[in-house]
């Protein structure tokens, strides 16, 4: 599939035009070890938000029911796809089958000591693993990564770098964070993984893209 975003021709369109934030905007050409990603939630976020695939607007997806609060910044990576591949990666790794993808863009934390007040944004992410999380039948998987050049979280290479109660918060929330009153989510974590396990999650995700919209690129001409 064309990068459409990548090439002169589609640069030029995206002058015109808002990129659509999952379909127009590049995921980089150093992905997986530096990707762009697109940022709906904030700390901050009192409600959570989440892109609207027709429109790629923000969506009001629902207000967070209890004092729970995303704490780090949380979004997705454009042009990548949680489908056939990505679930196939979670059974191996599970030994379970029937797993599927979720059918979204892959989702991800970004670390950073500086307070980002809103979302809506684009950032420059180094991924460092993620964890393997399986909702009801479906993969959906939460890469975790460090914002480019921060101060605090540059040193860290690897999620094992990262201090244990970081990663029990990031567990906990996403755990808990679809929790409705009288109602618990199906969701669990099965292995928090490293690095090279998150970019092959990744090169996954981009494949299952190219698959799922392989005609979008032949649209934009």
């Amino acid at each position: 599939m064309v990068d459409t975003f990548s090439d002169p021709i589609g640069r030029l369109m995206g002058l015109r035009y808002k990129s659509h934030p999952w379909h127009g905007i590049y995921l980089g050409k150093e992905a997986p070890e530096m990707v762009t990603a697109f940022i709906e939630v904030v700390p901050t976020d009192t409600v959570k938000y989440e892109i609207d695939k027709d429109s790629g607007y923000l969506l009001l997806d629902r207000p967070q029911k209890y004092s729970n609060v995303v704490p780090a910044l949380y979004g997705f990576l454009p042009q990548t796809f949680c489908g056939e591949l990505v679930g196939q990666f979670c059974s191996e790794k599970t030994e379970r089958t029937g797993i599927k993808g979720d059918g979204d863009p892959i989702d991800i934390c970004v670390l950073t000591e500086k307070d980002i007040t809103h979302g809506d944004i684009l950032v420059h992410a180094r991924p460092i693993g993620g964890f393997r999380m399986i909702d009801g039948s479906e993969a959906d998987d939460k890469i975790i990564a460090v914002l480019n050049n921060d101060v605090v979280y540059e040193g860290y290479k690897d999620i094992s770098d990262v201090p244990a109660f970081v990663v029990e918060r990031l567990k906990h929330y996403f755990l808990t964070y679809k929790d409705m009153p009288g109602k618990e989510a199906n969701t669990e974590i099965t292995h928090t993984y490293g690095r090279e396990e998150a970019y092959e999650v990744i090169r996954c995700s981009i494949n299952d893209y190219r698959k799922r919209f392989e005609n979008l690129g032949k649209l934009l001409y």
